[in-house]
């Protein structure tokens, strides 16, 4: 029988292949006698658990030695707090605000830094353009630069991250990337410091994933605790206090997928970028297509993996959801702040989903257009 189609923003759909390896794991992990959540975190079954999730994921997304991976908890939002907190020292940071996610962290930052509003797409209160780089009002002493790279509720996708140093900034560029965390490759040459919540791209909410430059270790405030010290943390190989061990053991399956993963002649990270924009082309060109229904967002800003889009009568709604759910395409309700429709195609949506949904749009128009 096929599982429907889960089009969660998050927790989202996880592979159905590493779904059956847990459930074959749960009750003994090869051989040892214990399901993961019953394990010791200094155990030598856990501790090779983690090292090889830490192993994979820099080779995935070919993390540098300059940098270190953290698995911490408290999600992004937590991170909003511990990010000011290891990286201002109490001075300026510069904030880009271009949706729900990085607006909640330039207010967050006010309560351990001096937050500078260095651009923001708010005007038209919509959100529905990324600010261009070159408009950036960007402090001469700011800490770092903060942007959400995907903005998950109002569908914006930053395709090429700005070169800070050709905006004549020296500060280091700080990245929420937590809804589009593994679905295309990072420059690291550009990003000082990655953060994301694990439950959109990576496995069950709980995991927390931090790659830090190095550099950048060791300029906590005296208020942070010793938990959410970076340099504390990566001191302690992310075991300074109990991680979140069984969403470390999901993300290490879900890197062992993602290394296996084809898609027209790719493996690994290349298989899954093809499989996404082809994914996304595939919404988009629908939704534009059908000159019924309504996308907001302009197109170069349009997310690959949060697709927002609204029926032209929102009292259609509730038949849209309802029709959808029987036909096995699950959580396609828009965030409640935007209203609307949104579908979230990340990693673990197969192609054959979109295509499903994209069928049922079209059914739908022809029933009620």
């Amino acid at each position: 029988m096929t599982r429907p189609y889960n089009f969660s923003a998050g927790p989202a759909a996880l592979p159905e292949a590493v779904l059956r390896q847990a459930a074959d794991e749960m009750l003994d992990w090869h051989g040892s006698g214990m399901g993961v959540m019953e394990m010791s975190h200094r155990g030598r079954e856990f501790m090779s658990i983690a090292q090889a999730a830490e192993s994979d994921l820099r080779e995935l997304l070919a993390v540098p030695a300059s940098h270190r991976i953290l698995f911490m908890q408290g999600g992004a939002i937590g991170q909003n707090a511990i990010v000011p907190l290891n990286l201002s020292q109490g001075g300026v940071a510069d904030y880009v605000v271009s949706g729900s996610w990085s607006k909640k962290s330039y207010k967050e930052a006010a309560r351990y830094c001096r937050p500078q509003l260095a651009a923001t797409n708010e005007e038209d209160g919509q959100h529905t353009r990324l600010p261009a780089p070159q408009t950036w009002r960007l402090s001469d002493d700011a800490a770092y630069v903060h942007l959400c790279s995907n903005e998950t509720i109002h569908g914006l996708e930053w395709h090429e991250l700005p070169d800070l140093q050709a905006l004549g900034s020296r500060a280091p560029l700080v990245i929420d990337c937590s809804s589009h965390i593994l679905s295309r490759p990072v420059d690291w040459s550009r990003v000082a410091v990655a953060y994301g919540g694990a439950q959109k791209n990576i496995g069950p909410a709980g995991l927390t994933l931090v790659i830090v430059r190095e550099d950048l270790l060791g300029r906590a405030l005296p208020i942070c605790p010793s938990a959410f010290d970076y340099q504390v943390v990566a001191e302690h190989d992310s075991m300074y206090n109990t991680p979140p061990t069984y969403a470390i053991y999901i993300a290490g399956l879900v890197f062992q997928w993602i290394k296996g993963f084809a898609f027209e002649g790719r493996t690994g990270l290349a298989a899954i970028e093809a499989q996404n924009i082809a994914k996304a082309r595939l919404l988009y060109g629908a939704l534009d297509d059908s000159g019924w229904y309504v996308t907001r967002v302009a197109s170069e800003a349009r997310s690959r993996m949060n697709v927002p889009f609204f029926l032209p009568d929102a009292r259609l709604e509730e038949a849209f959801l309802a029709g959808a759910r029987e036909a096995g395409l699950l959580q396609l309700k828009g965030h409640k702040s935007v209203g609307g429709l949104r579908a979230s195609l990340y990693n673990a949506m197969p192609l054959a989903g979109v295509q499903a949904l994209v069928a049922y749009l079209q059914d739908f128009q022809r029933r009620h257009g």
